[in-house]
């Protein structure tokens, strides 16, 4: 069985994993800060390719 891990800090995903939605793809994380992480960074990202 694979193990799988979180997409932001790359720790195994505990029993119930937090789902992030990213311009259109789930993804999953172990904590709410990993998953504010994310949205900050994909916030930053499509700020940056408007330009």
């Amino acid at each position: 069985m694979t193990e799988k891990t979180c997409a932001a800090c790359d720790c195994e995903l505990g029993a119930e994993p937090i789902s992030v939605d990213l311009g259109g793809k789930a993804v999953e994380v172990c904590c709410e800060e990993c998953a504010e992480q994310l949205r900050e960074a994909h916030a930053a990202a499509k700020d940056g390719k408007e330009d």
